[in-house]
């Protein structure tokens, strides 16, 4: 029945099927256009390290206080969290579609916050970090020596020094993760004998290492470059 009042009117279904022609061309040049459009949830990742700490000390100590305090955050869909065996934690909020990733980060360091004060010593000297992150990776670069002029080592060092600090200035950029990240090194063995004579400790060659290092390269002491640890025989 409704097919057959257009056939017995072509002239009308024509010009009706213009009209909707010249309006979706129209519509056309309306259309919101985005390069990179929202189509996955925002995140907000916590990170922190408890130096020393198992998996199971890590959930009982940090993961308990963080989580209690961060569940039921306004527009939260879920949370997953991480401990690992090297002390390292790392907690994802997802939030619903749409949600300013601003507001939500906000909103996560707020409740954050309140955990802090439950949260053992070392993981309060070392703090806390709460940033957005998106859980896929935008691009992936690789660093190379043609020739074989510079190992892996250096390239990796090249990269934390001089790259990795520069993307991670740009607009949107959250972070930035050096894959097969390695570091130099140095083992120093020190006489026990002799600090003693001199009435030193571990503590001080490791205050006069560390004042030496940083003044022949300060740009490795912003990235946290400098660990020291020493064992005793």
């Amino acid at each position: 029945m409704f097919c057959r009042f257009f056939i017995d009117r072509p002239i009308f279904a024509s010009v009706l099927s213009i009209v909707v022609t010249l309006a979706g061309g129209i519509a056309v040049f309306q259309l919101p256009l985005a390069q990179y459009p929202p189509v996955t949830p925002p995140t907000v990742q916590v990170d922190c390290n408890y130096p020393g700490a198992d998996a199971r000390v890590v959930a009982a100590t940090i993961a308990s206080p963080i989580e209690q305090q961060v569940n039921g955050v306004q527009d939260m869909l879920y949370m997953t969290s991480q401990s690992t065996s090297d002390g390292s934690y790392t907690l994802t909020v997802t939030f619903k579609p749409g949600v300013d990733l601003n507001l939500a980060q906000v909103l996560v360091q707020n409740r954050v916050s309140l955990a802090i004060p439950q949260l053992p010593d070392a993981v309060r000297a070392t703090g806390v970090l709460t940033r957005k992150r998106s859980p896929d990776i935008l691009l992936v670069a690789s660093l190379n020596s043609p020739d074989g002029t510079y190992d892996q080592l250096y390239l990796s060092n090249y990269a934390l020094l001089h790259i990795k600090d520069e993307l991670s200035r740009l607009p949107g950029i959250s972070e930035v993760f050096l894959f097969g990240q390695r570091d130099y090194a140095l083992r120093v063995w020190v006489d026990p004998g002799k600090l003693a004579s001199l009435n030193l400790s571990v503590t001080d060659v490791i205050a006069a290492l560390r004042v030496r290092l940083v003044s022949r390269h300060p740009q490795a002491q912003s990235h946290g470059s400098y660990r020291f640890r020493w064992w005793v025989d």
